[in-house]
């Protein structure tokens, strides 16, 4: 296997409700700092490939009216690296977008597509998972998924069934995607030892993609077929306008990934968490003996315990008497929640959007 064909796509086109009121519509989460380590979402994760393939190879997959933010955030990312998407459709025309085009640069093109707001703190272990995957995806048939660990019986994160007694270099085939369970069944599955996380990062060879899409969603593959003289030239834009128009908004996970035979996972132990939540921000953040998580000299805190708190750097906060809340303060918009309760913040989105309009979005 070539280095040479190793390619990265990352999909930062998401809005991040989850994390409002820092994430927003024109500002969304993987542009944001959330953890303070002094780096965005999507500046770690494409620092995280840069040792994995050539940095000419690393693309990030936007909703267009996020183009200037990636050029500002990633100054040595080229420009006609940024794939702009003309409309939100979800994950599957996005893989489909990115994989017939960087087909179109290298029929033998081995691509891994990542999310853009993950967190990975092994980065060795995630590099040598990540060359396995690639050699396994040059070599095979085979559409893989990484695989998580799992260390509790979490309901947050959709669940892959392998079959672990056909394990073969670290490898094997997937026997059922399972979406969020609930906890008695998350329990089932961490006690049965043949479950994994789904990480939501995935590998494949571009011939193997283009074929398993075809057999699985041949409308939208026809849609993708009809760029194929545009891609990777100045029509591009303009024709993906007209074509998306005709995609459906359907996650890879559903419109793929659990269709197709030939997948496989690979278990994986990487430090990895999606930070899709508040939650997840805060068990990953720095805390003070009381166990609030806050990375900002401006938060005062006084009898309060097991907080998320994140506010301007400008604004002096001091936070008496909460225990377990999430506390985020912005220049128009003031969030106080418990923590337990967290899962509603995007029901209060779409209430604030059906009241009030997108002004607070």
């Amino acid at each position: 296997m070539s280095i040479q064909n190793n390619y990265v796509a990352i999909m930062a086109g998401g809005i991040g409700s989850r994390f409002w009121p820092e994430s927003r519509q024109n500002l969304p989460k993987q542009f944001l700092d959330i953890l303070g380590t002094g780096r965005t979402f999507i500046q770690d994760t494409y620092a995280r490939f840069k040792d994995i393939c050539p940095k000419e190879n690393i693309y990030v997959v936007t909703h267009h009216s996020y183009e200037h933010l990636v050029k500002e955030q990633l100054p040595e990312l080229p420009e006609a690296n940024i794939i702009k998407e003309p409309f939100r459709k979800n994950t599957a025309p996005a893989a489909a977008y990115v994989t017939y085009k960087i087909e179109a640069l290298n029929p033998k093109a081995n691509i891994i597509l990542a999310p853009a707001d993950h967190l990975i703190l092994d980065q060795r272990n995630f590099e040598i998972k990540a060359f396995q995957g690639l050699d396994y995806a040059s070599r095979n048939d085979a559409i893989l998924t990484f695989g998580i660990q799992p260390t509790r019986p979490d309901t947050g994160y959709g669940y892959i069934q392998y079959a672990k007694d056909q394990l073969e270099e670290g490898i094997a085939k997937v026997i059922v995607f399972t979406e969020k369970p609930n906890l008695d069944l998350a329990r089932v599955f961490l006690s049965s030892g043949d479950f994994v996380w789904n990480s939501g990062i995935f590998v494949w060879n571009v011939a193997t993609f283009t074929k398993a899409f075809k057999e699985y969603q041949p409308e939208m593959a026809e849609v993708f077929e009809q760029g194929r003289n545009s891609y990777n030239t100045p029509k591009e834009y303009a024709t993906m306008e007209r074509l998306y128009t005709q995609t459906t908004n359907l996650s890879i996970d559903y419109g793929l990934m659990e269709k197709a035979k030939n997948v496989f996972v690979i278990p994986s132990n990487f430090g990895w968490s999606d930070l899709g939540t508040w939650e997840s921000a805060y068990e990953h953040s720095e805390k003070d003996y009381l166990g609030n998580a806050s990375n900002q000299k401006s938060v005062f805190v006084v009898d309060a315990a097991n907080c998320m708190i994140k506010s301007s750097i400008n604004k002096l906060v001091v936070l008496q008497g909460l225990q377990d809340y999430i506390v985020v303060d912005t220049n128009d918009v003031l969030l106080i929640c418990e923590r337990s309760q967290e899962q509603q913040i995007k029901e209060y989105v779409a209430e604030i959007k059906r009241n009030l309009g997108e002004k607070y979005l």
